[in-house]
């Protein structure tokens, strides 16, 4: 790790939170001081995570920075929690869609690739991954990713082109890859094959052509029906299923196909569906997969009609040279001319598309290169079902199974100039092939020198499957390799769980022999507000920067992971990512209040870090519930539900230490309560705790919200450590809970208080009355008399009510319930001279509570009368189920008897 920086100056805290003001001080502090490197630990098992690569097309949007973010978040989480933590930061040279570009830029210069060789068109391709790289690393900066840049890799680097090479000669030595002729799905504007995963079917509405192909000999025709008349010049046969009886006279029998005049014959097959269409099928085996499978069956030639560009061919005689779609109204006017035009009906369908140009493909048979995936599949399935590898959210595991289980042969050829080339060269004095990592100066076979390369490359997500592995040395021994191999966490989008995460389970496991993480996070999509999904063409787009700039990265950050679950898709707009700013806002003016409040008491205990214990209720009562907070988000981190941890953060410190204990606070140091139990002068001051607690909740906040917690916690620490080293909170610990800090009695007089205080505060808007006005209010209680009578100022002071009495409930006159009481959980509230119309709404609210208790009490009472649940559940879980019950007949009993005596 680098020598530590200790020479960033600290300033007095701003009075306003401005967004951009310090993030960049704080993320260069982050680097220069070397945090985001890892120190490896032989003791101490690491924290991995590897980026999944943006592809180098441009910049990043907002689902990218959903990526990091909940990356980032564990990276951060485990590098308090102490563990060497590892994030290797990279981005992918995506294929397709940087050649597509490319080739876009040299349309707007009139050139084609083929016009600039391959060589200058690569060169071009480089400059725009570079500049993409650059922009993606400065996005990656602002939005706080804590990777070590140290290990920053691109797919067509040399080590990952390395581990590329290998892999693919190990399974070709294997007879895993293998080379043959197949139905591919073909895009005519790319001019490559695409695997399925590639393949965006869209629904498109379009027709169904009725034609009649009439008989060789005699009278009559059959009548088909297609979505696709530009392939009637390939069609070999018409087939009918062979039990349905209007076509079973007609099997064996030769039609003539109108466009061509060639005859092809009626066959047979079970594969054909009666009920689509006319029941008759026309079979073009090159550009459909089923006709192809039921040509083969019947032994029926292959004719392609498709040029590699999508414009007919030879073989569709008049048409050569159309467009598919020139050519579909040329068929349809010349049978229509021929009158052999039965009919069109309109009809919708799915359409296959080039998922990175939104060209139809054409199913088109083609010589490729293919893994042989299913022994790969068994092994990815097995260690998924042995729970080496867990899938959250869950349901996702059944889909991963369903997939893997029907797994096809992946190719992995595309004909294209960017990306990696299939290791494969071709000897023309023998025609052999030689398959190796390194270029080869000779035959394998002949020795002879003459080899030409495989001009293909391979699909991107060939390389992207070994990124686990590559990225860490794979090939070689590396020491990445031995500690930081399996990695932790794979996170990714739903969207690509079968386009990578199950491709780098299967090459994980067949290069290595080891799983390649153990835990996979999926993601949901950012929708908008309306949740409808983000375009360009909707004007609902989100662009990462523009929120930054708008409302700041830790804004940002919180808006697009706060309270979402895995696997969700998450609705964002302006009103979240203003909720969130808000949320800054608040914790940034909490702490200068704290500062300010505390800046005396903490310059004459500077050497006294020992917590003092709580006498006041408030104290024990805040400290409880921080405690309680970090129990619950550090299990809620552990099972990976950083949305709900993120919630419980917010909820407690928007809440419990800003709205409550803070405003309690305040009046303490204003001398508007009354003196602790204790006469010392420490255990009259909150400062201790205000101090603790914020600390304690900046910690739990850091990683989702980095720059901002950083900022706020320098302020609240000593500016250097006992050895001179100025701290920073990315390695802070993570607090841990202490039981001896947990006290239910102050929790539950505190909840009273609060109750206490909403009910005053709804009755004074009721009433609307002035903020100079005072309410006048008895209250009663039971058991937490003597606590309620310590935070009576308190009460007083936050519903501005005077409390003209605080008795036991059993004292209290019968003749005053006739003025209407607010029955609480622990207390009830008699308000002086409440008029009749307030009585009303009492009684009404009074009446729906009633109802909720009851309903509440009913759902107790039913469990505990069911024998599984006494026998099952813990001794522990059945006795608050008890207490809860006989809480809510309580209440429910005090409620009954307001409402009697209203009445």
């Amino acid at each position: 790790m680098k020598e530590r920086n200790t020479s960033l100056e600290r300033k007095d805290l701003d009075k306003a939170y401005e967004p951009g003001n310090i993030e960049k001080k704080w993320y260069d502090f982050w680097l220069a001081n070397g945090y985001f490197t890892p120190v490896v630990d032989k003791n101490r098992a690491p924290f991995v995570i590897i980026m999944p690569p943006p592809n180098v097309t441009g910049e990043l949007h907002v689902g990218h920075a959903l990526t990091m973010t909940v990356e980032d978040v564990l990276i951060r989480w485990h590098r308090m929690l102490g563990d060497p933590t590892l994030w290797v930061p990279g981005t992918d040279h995506s294929g397709i869609a940087v050649q597509v570009l490319v080739e876009k830029d040299l349309a707007k210069e009139g050139l084609t690739r083929e016009q600039v060789g391959r060589e200058e068109f690569l060169r071009r391709a480089w400059e725009r991954a570079i500049r993409s790289r650059k922009t993606i690393e400065q996005q990656q900066h602002l939005i706080g990713a804590s990777c070590d840049w140290s290990r920053d890799t691109f797919t067509l680097d040399e080590g990952p082109s390395k581990a590329v090479r290998t892999a693919f000669v190990r399974l070709f030595r294997k007879g895993l890859i293998y080379r043959g002729e197949r139905m591919v799905n073909w895009c005519p504007r790319c001019q490559t094959a695409l695997s399925d995963l590639e393949v965006e079917h869209k629904e498109s509405a379009g027709h169904l052509w009725h034609f009649q192909y009439p008989f060789a000999e005699g009278e009559g025709s059959v009548t088909i029906a297609t979505t696709r008349p530009e392939t009637c010049y390939g069609d070999t046969a018409v087939a009918v299923n062979p039990n349905d009886e209007r076509y079973r006279p007609l099997v064996g029998r030769l039609v003539i196909l109108p466009v061509s005049g060639r005859a092809i014959p009626v066959i047979a097959d079970e594969a054909v569906d009666p009920a689509f269409g006319t029941g008759a099928l026309k079979i073009t085996p090159c550009h459909d997969p089923t006709d192809l499978e039921i040509a083969d069956r019947h032994g029926l030639p292959h004719v392609d009609v498709f040029n590699p560009d999508g414009s007919m061919n030879s073989y569709a005689g008049a048409c050569e040279g159309l467009s598919r779609e020139a050519c579909r109204e040329r068929v349809v006017q010349e049978f229509q001319s021929k009158g052999l035009l039965a009919g069109i009906t309109p009809y919708s369908h799915m359409v296959g598309q080039c998922g990175r140009c939104g060209t139809a493909i054409e199913p088109r048979i083609s010589t490729q290169w293919f893994v042989n995936t299913q022994p790969l599949a068994e092994a990815a399935i097995r260690v998924v079902r042995e729970g080496q590898i867990r899938i959250i959210p869950e349901h996702f595991t059944r889909v991963y199974y369903s997939w893997m289980e029907s797994i096809k042969d992946w190719c992995i050829s595309r004909q294209l100039w960017w990306g990696h080339r299939i290791p494969v060269w071709y000897c023309a004095d023998c025609g052999a092939l030689t398959v190796s990592v390194e270029t080869p100066t000779a035959c394998e076979k002949c020795s002879g020198g003459r080899l030409k390369q495989d001009p293909d490359v391979l699909d991107t997500w060939f390389s992207s499957a070994l990124w686990t592995h590559s990225t860490l040395g794979w090939p070689d021994d590396t020491e990445d390799m031995r500690y930081f191999y399996p990695t932790s966490v794979m996170q990714t989008g739903y969207d690509i769980l079968f386009f990578w995460v199950a491709r780098m389970i299967m090459m994980g496991i067949e290069d290595t022999g080891k799983i390649p993480f153990h835990t996979v996070y999926l993601n949901g999509l950012i929708r908008d507000e309306q949740g409808q999904k983000m375009s360009k063409m909707r004007g609902n787009v989100i662009k990462p920067d523009d929120a930054i700039s708008s409302y700041g990265i830790d804004a940002l950050r919180f808006a697009i992971t706060t309270g979402n679950s895995p696997g969700n898709d998450l609705a964002l707009g302006q009103a979240k990512l203003e909720s969130s700013r808000n949320f800054v806002n608040k914790l940034w003016n909490a702490t200068r209040f704290v500062l300010q409040s505390t800046e005396e008491w903490s310059k004459s205990h500077a050497t006294s870090p020992t917590l003092p214990v709580p006498f006041k209720l408030e104290d024990r009562w805040i400290l409880s519930r921080a405690h309680r907070l970090i129990t619950s988000v550090r299990t809620l981190m552990d099972e990976y539900q950083i949305g709900e941890a993120e919630r419980q953060i917010h909820d407690f410190v928007w809440s419990e230490l800003c709205d409550w204990y803070i405003e309690m606070a305040k009046l303490r140091l204003r001398g508007k309560t009354g003196a602790a139990r204790d006469s010392s002068p420490d255990a009259a001051s909150p400062a201790p705790y205000l101090m603790s607690v914020l600390d304690m909740s900046l910690r739990l906040l850091h990683p989702f919200m980095p720059f901002v917690t950083e900022e706020l916690w320098q302020h609240l620490q000593p500016s250097t450590s006992g050895d001179g080293e100025r701290r920073s909170i990315i390695v802070a610990p993570v607090p841990v809970p202490n039981e001896t800090w947990l006290d239910s009695d102050a929790e539950r007089a505190i909840s009273a208080v609060e109750d206490i205080v909403r009910a005053l505060r709804n009755t004074r808007t009721e009433r609307k009355m002035d903020a100079s006005q005072w309410l006048e209010a008895r209250l009663y209680t039971g058991t937490i008399l003597s606590d309620l009578t310590e935070m009576l100022p308190v009460i007083e002071s936050l519903s501005r009510t005077h409390i003209l009495s605080l008795e036991h409930r059993d004292t209290r006159p019968e003749e005053s319930a006739s003025r209407g009481a607010l029955v609480l959980t622990d207390a009830e509230i008699v308000i002086a001279a409440a008029s009749q119309e307030h009585v009303d709404r009492i009684q009404e609210q009074l009446e729906k509570e009633a109802t909720t208790t009851r309903s509440r009490l009913e759902s107790v009472e039913s469990r505990l009368s069911d024998e599984t649940f006494l026998f099952k559940a813990p001794a522990a879980v059945v006795d608050k189920q008890r207490e809860l019950a006989a809480s809510l007949r309580d209440k429910l009993a005090r409620l009954e008897t307001e409402l009697r005596d209203l009445s």
